[in-house]
């Protein structure tokens, strides 16, 4: 019988705990670096959590002139150092006039903006690049038509009957509500464009209709959907910018969000059901009758 020297077994022992050792180290060192990534990117999202990008002035702008889009940029502040209807976004400002002098580095807010007023034309109003469409007052819920005003920032969603298939198979419709369009600049609200000529009109108009400033593609989309279902205006507040995803409203998903960690009840009544049917070796006799297999329950 071959006999390995004691000396060749410690070797290889060695050896094979020192691989061991080195593996051991290097999973520890993935685990450290993998906590270490984790931690970073924590304290990355806590910070953006707690800072806000606003728009600041790159030099001093005087009263009463277009804010120029090269004499601005944008810097990353602090939430508790956001002035009151800061300014996030270039769009939001398109074609707005100072009321009061900006300096260098101070944020841009609306409070010192306004729209230029000519001739209240409508066409003055619309930003470059946009389209003035009117949502009608049939089509529009008529709850925040006596608060809005020329110059607000709303929210568009839509109610439309989606097509769903029923579990038999046939064709059906289910009501869902469909965020549209954020942040929509509103133009007009009837005939009142924020200037002078449309004042006496408005007081004529019980449910003024309204009209906002979409791209072309959005105003094609708004008026196909305007004539499928029902729109509805959500009032945003005038600091706020942000466009965030938002998933269409229908029963499931208002079922999800009310209940998003129930069981399905049915998993448990099958369980129920399997633990209530006798074992496979209890409680009955098999009886074989020619090639015919039975079974009969035994009475206690």
């Amino acid at each position: 019988m071959l006999q390995i020297p004691k000396q060749k077994i410690i070797l290889i022992a060695g050896v094979v705990l020192a691989i061991i050792g080195i593996m051991m180290v290097k999973v520890y060192i993935d685990q450290q670096r993998q906590q270490a990534v984790e931690r970073a990117n924590e304290a990355i999202q806590s910070q953006q959590a707690n800072q806000a990008s606003v728009l600041v002035a790159k030099q001093d702008i005087p009263k009463g002139v277009t804010v120029p889009p090269e004499s601005l940029e944008i810097a990353i502040v602090p939430n508790r150092f956001v002035q009151p209807q800061a300014v996030t976004s270039l769009d939001r400002i398109a074609g707005m006039i100072t009321v009061a002098p900006i300096s260098k580095g101070e944020q841009i807010t609306l409070s010192k903006l306004t729209f230029q007023r000519r001739s209240g034309a409508l066409a003055e109003l619309t930003p470059v690049g946009k389209r003035a469409i009117t949502i009608s007052v049939d089509a529009v819920s008529s709850s925040l038509l006596g608060m809005l005003k020329v110059g607000d920032y709303t929210d568009i969603i839509a109610l439309l009957p989606v097509p769903v298939q029923t579990p038999d198979g046939k064709q059906a419709s289910q009501i869902a509500v469909i965020p549209l369009f954020q942040n929509v600049l509103v133009l007009a609200v009837g005939r009142e464009t924020g200037g002078s000529s449309g004042k006496k009109e408005e007081a004529q108009e019980a449910n003024p209709p309204v009209t906002v400033a979409l791209t072309p593609q959005e105003s094609s989309l708004l008026a196909f959907v305007q004539e499928q279902g029902k729109l509805r205006l959500v009032l945003r507040s005038p600091g706020d910018s942000q466009i965030e995803p938002i998933a269409p409203a229908s029963w499931d998903t208002l079922l999800q969000y009310i209940m998003p960690k129930e069981k399905v009840p049915v998993q448990a009544e099958k369980e129920n059901k399997k633990d209530k049917e006798p074992a496979p070796d209890e409680g009955y006799v098999e009886i074989y009758r020619g090639s015919t297999k039975g079974k009969s329950t035994l009475s206690h």
